[in-house]
C-alpha cells in the first residue's frame, strides 16, 4: 500500500518492526502508523468501553484510536500513539485492550450491552445490594478499567531536567512558526524553535504546496538551513511545549524515544523549563470529525490525515475512497487521492452549492457528487465496506468504499493560550473557538488564530516574529513574504447526521456517543464542565481534540443555546501526555531525597559509627566497640561516659535561626512557652514550642549573644 514514488521517507533505508508478533517493513522517515498503513494493517486496537474495532483516524498527537504498547519488559510503555512514534529498526509494538486477540476480542459483547452502559451508568448500576460493592462490583470494574499495562518493574532509563533562556520562543515549526523564527532570528534575537514532530514543516510536509516556486518540502529545508546557520537559534525537534505557567513554559524533549535503547550517557527524555521574553504560539489546528452511525470503523479517517499519509509518507490508506466534507479544504483531497492512484467514488457535502472549481475536480476524477446530503451510516464488520448516504429527497444511496475521508472543519490548538485562565471565544467565520485575551508576552500566528490558508499563515507568522523580537528589544525588519498559490477556504458547520443515532461517536477514545450527550442534557448536566465529567468527554489522552466541539454543538442544539454561550471546558496542562519519569528526572530511589551529611560525618565514619536516617540527614546513632554484644550495651556505656566525663554532639542537622532587633527577646517569649527576654547575655536556655492545640511542636536551645541578638536552634 505504497505510492510508487514521492514523500519524505527514505526508500533506500528499510526498517524492520513488529506489531502483535508479526514482522513488517517500513522506511526511515515513517511513523509506526504510516508503516502499518503501508503494510495494509487497518485494525490497530479496540475501543475502551465497547471494545469496538478501531483503525487509525489521524496523523498526529490528536489520535484517539491507535494506542499501542511499545517495547517490552521493563521498558514497556502503554498508551503510546502510533501516529507520533518515529519508526526505528527493531521497534516492537502490540495492540491493547483486547483478549484473547485483536481480531477476536471476547469483550466486544459490551457492544450488545450498550443500552446498559450509557454515560454515568456506574453511578446508577452498582448501588445495590451494598455488600456487592467490595466483593463483586469494584473488582470487576478495576479489572475492566484502564488501557495498557505498566511494566511493574523499575524503569531502567534515565530522565533529565534542564533550563533554557531565550528572547523569543516559537511553539510549532509549521509555515507560521518557521516564518516567525526566521524574522526573529534575522533581527538578532536569541530564538528557540520547538516542534513536537521529528521533522520541521508541519502541514507543508502533508500537502502539495508550492512556495516561492519550489515544492513546499524544499522551501522548508531552505528555512531550516538558514536557521541552523544563525548562532542565536536553537532548533528543538521531538519537543512538545505542554504547559504555560507563570513566567515559564514547560516542554518535553523525546531525546531517545526513536531508539530501541537510549545510547550511553543519554536520557530517554528531558523536561525543559524555558524562560522567554516573548513567545509566538503557532500550534496550528486539528481537523474534526462528524458524528454519524458507525463513524468509528477502521477505514474512516480525517481528510487531512489521508493527505498526510499519501503526500508525506507515500502510504495509501485504501483503494476506493469517498469524501464526506463540509469544507472546501476537504475537496482538495480528491486530487491528492488521484495522484496516489486511489479511486474516488463519491464526494458528499451537506452544502447545497460549492464553487465551480471544486466541482471540476470531482468531474475530472469521475466521482459522484452528492450535495445537500450527508453520510447517514458506515458499514463493515472490521473495516469500512460501504456507506449509506441520506439524500435531500429523503431517499438514500449506498456507495462501496474502503476509505472515507471526513472533514468537519478545523479546531485551533488553543490549549497553551488557556493555561493561565483566559477563555476562548466562538468564531462564526470558521465555526470554531479561537483564543482571546492572550497571556502577557504571548502572540499567536497561523491556524491557531483562525488564519487557515497558507498565505495567511506565512504572513501572520512573519509579522508575529518581528513583533516578538521588537518587544524583546531588537530592531524591526522589513517583511519579506514568500509567494504561494492561493487557497479557497470555506466551512459550513454540520455536526451530526442524527442527534440520537446509535453508535455515532463524538469521543472515540472514551466511546462517548451522541446518545450520551442527549442523556446528559436530559439529566441536567448541560454545563460544558459537567458534560465533560458526566460523559468522560475529552478526558482521555487525546483531550477530545477531534470531537469534543461536536458534542458541545449537539448540547447547544438540545438546550437551545448558542456555541458562544455553551463554551468549552478550561484547558489545563499538560497539553500532551508526559511520562511521570520526566517529571521526576533523576530524583528517584536514593536520588529522590539525597542524603545530607553533617560536618562531623567523616570523623564519625572513622570511629565506626552506626548511622540512622533523620529526614534527609545521616546522623550517628552510636559508636559500637568490638567487645560489646548489642546496641543497648553501647548506648549504656556512652550515656555513662557523657554523665561522668564529657560528650560531643554534632548538631549540623538542626535548623539555625538568627534573631536580631530591639524586641527580639519579647518576640521569643511569644514563640516559646518559657521566657527568653530574661536570659543573660552569653548564656543558653532550653525552650519548648507548642502547636495551637497545645502539643509539643519543637524544642531546642537558644543563646543570647547580645541584648538585641539571639541564636536559635530548632
Amino acid at each position: 500500500m505504497r505510492t510508487n514514488a514521492g514523500g519524505s521517507i527514505d526508500r533506500n533505508l528499510t526498517l524492520n518492526f513488529r506489531f502483535d508478533g508479526k514482522t513488517y517493513r517500513g522506511f526511515s522517515g515513517d511513523t509506526l502508523a504510516s508503516a502499518l498503513i503501508a503494510n495494509g494493517v487497518k485494525l490497530v486496537g479496540r475501543s475502551f468501553k465497547y471494545h469496538r474495532p478501531r483503525g487509525i483516524l489521524t496523523a498526529g498527537p490528536e489520535e484517539p484510536n491507535a494506542l499501542v504498547e511499545l517495547r517490552h519488559g521493563a521498558r514497556r510503555e502503554p498508551n503510546t500513539k502510533a501516529t507520533t512514534i518515529e519508526l526505528y529498526d527493531g521497534l516492537e509494538a502490540a495492540s491493547q485492550n483486547r483478549w484473547p486477540s485483536l481480531s477476536f476480542d471476547a469483550q466486544a459483547v459490551n457492544g450488545w450491552a450498550a443500552p446498559f452502559l450509557h454515560a454515568g451508568f456506574y453511578y446508577k448500576t452498582f448501588m445495590w445490594p451494598a455488600p456487592f460493592w467490595e466483593r463483586l462490583y469494584e473488582p470487576l470494574i478495576r479489572r475492566a478499567a484502564g488501557l495498557g499495562r505498566a511494566s511493574g518493574v523499575p524503569d531502567p532509563d534515565t530522565y533529565e531536567k534542564a533550563h533554557a533562556f531565550c528572547d523569543v520562543l516559537i511553539v510549532g515549526a509549521g509555515p507560521a512558526g518557521l516564518m516567525a523564527a526566521r524574522m526573529a532570528a534575522r533581527s538578532g534575537a536569541r530564538v528557540i524553535l520547538c516542534e513536537q514532530d521529528f521533522a520541521l514543516g508541519g502541514r507543508v510536509l502533508a500537502e502539495r504546496f508550492e512556495i516561492d516556486g519550489m515544492p513546499g518540502s524544499e522551501w522548508v529545508r531552505g528555512i531550516e538551513a538558514e536557521l541552523r546557520s544563525c548562532p542565536g537559534v536553537v532548533i528543538m525537534p521531538r519537543t512538545s511545549v505542554f504547559g504555560v505557567y507563570d513566567g515559564e513554559y514547560a516542554a518535553l524533549e523525546r531525546v531517545a524515544d526513536h531508539y530501541p535503547v537510549p545510547p550511553p550517557f543519554l536520557p530517554r527524555q528531558r523536561l525543559w523549563k524555558i524562560i522567554a521574553r516573548e513567545c509566538v504560539v503557532a500550534s496550528g489546528a486539528v481537523e474534526r470529525i462528524i458524528a454519524f452511525g458507525g463513524n468509528d470503523r477502521p477505514g474512516i479517517m480525517t481528510a487531512s490525515a489521508i493527505r498526510t499519509y499519501v503526500n508525506r509518507f507515500g502510504a495509501t490508506p485504501g483503494k476506493d475512497a469517498a469524501i464526506f466534507t463540509t469544507t472546501d479544504d476537504g475537496w482538495r483531497t480528491i486530487s491528492d487521492l488521484r495522484a496516489a492512484g486511489i479511486r474516488v467514488a463519491a464526494v458528499i457535502d451537506p452544502r447545497a452549492a460549492v464553487p465551480a472549481d471544486l466541482m471540476m475536480q470531482a468531474q475530472e476524477a469521475s466521482a459522484a457528487v452528492f450535495l445537500a446530503s450527508h453520510v447517514d451510516r458506515a458499514m463493515g464488520a472490521r473495516g469500512l465496506k460501504r456507506i449509506k448516504i441520506a439524500l435531500p429527497s429523503g431517499a438514500s444511496a449506498t456507495i462501496a468504499c474502503d476509505l472515507l475521508g471526513v472533514s468537519g472543519g478545523w479546531n485551533p490548538n488553543l490549549g497553551l493560550t488557556s493555561h493561565l485562565g483566559s477563555k476562548p471565544e466562538w468564531s462564526d467565520s470558521i465555526s470554531a473557538f479561537v483564543p482571546r485575551d492572550l497571556p502577557r508576552r504571548m502572540r499567536i500566528a497561523g491556524a491557531i488564530g483562525g488564519r487557515m490558508t497558507l498565505r495567511d499563515a506565512l504572513a501572520e507568522g512573519a509579522f508575529a516574529g518581528i513583533a516578538a523580537a521588537s518587544a524583546a528589544g531588537f530592531p524591526a525588519l522589513a517583511v519579506e513574504l514568500p509567494q504561494t498559490n492561493d487557497e479557497a477556504f470555506a466551512s459550513h458547520p454540520f455536526w451530526c447526521s442524527e442527534p440520537t443515532r446509535k453508535f455515532a461517536f463524538v469521543d472515540l477514545q472514551n466511546d462517548v456517543t451522541t446518545d450520551d450527550v442527549a442523556l446528559a442534557a436530559q439529566e441536567g448536566f448541560q454545563n460544558t464542565e459537567h458534560l465533560k465529567r458526566y460523559t468522560t468527554l475529552g478526558m482521555a489522552t487525546d483531550q477530545g481534540k477531534t470531537g469534543a466541539v461536536v458534542a458541545q454543538a449537539l448540547m447547544a442544539s438540545l438546550t437551545g443555546n448558542t456555541m458562544a454561550r455553551i463554551g468549552v471546558p478550561r484547558a489545563r496542562p499538560p497539553e500532551t501526555p508526559v511520562a511521570i519519569g520526566a517529571f521526576a528526572g533523576h530524583h528517584r530511589g536514593k536520588e529522590f531525597r539525597p542524603y545530607r551529611l553533617t560536618a562531623g560525618h567523616r570523623w564519625a565514619e572513622e570511629q565506626g559509627a552506626t548511622f540512622t536516617e533523620a529526614g534527609q540527614w545521616l546522623r550517628a546513632q552510636w559508636f559500637a566497640r568490638d567487645d560489646e554484644k548489642d546496641w543497648l550495651q553501647t548506648v549504656s556505656r556512652e550515656a555513662a561516659t557523657v554523665r561522668s566525663a564529657v560528650g560531643v554532639c554534632d548538631v549540623s542537622t538542626l535548623g539555625k535561626i538568627d534573631i536580631q532587633g530591639t524586641d527580639a527577646g519579647i518576640f521569643l517569649d511569644r514563640v516559646y512557652i518559657n521566657t527568653f527576654s530574661t536570659l543573660p547575655v552569653g548564656k543558653a536556655r532550653y525552650g519548648v514550642m507548642l502547636r495551637e492545640d497545645g502539643f509539643v511542636m519543637d524544642d531546642g536551645t537558644t543563646s543570647r549573644l547580645a541584648d538585641d541578638h539571639y541564636f536559635m536552634t530548632t
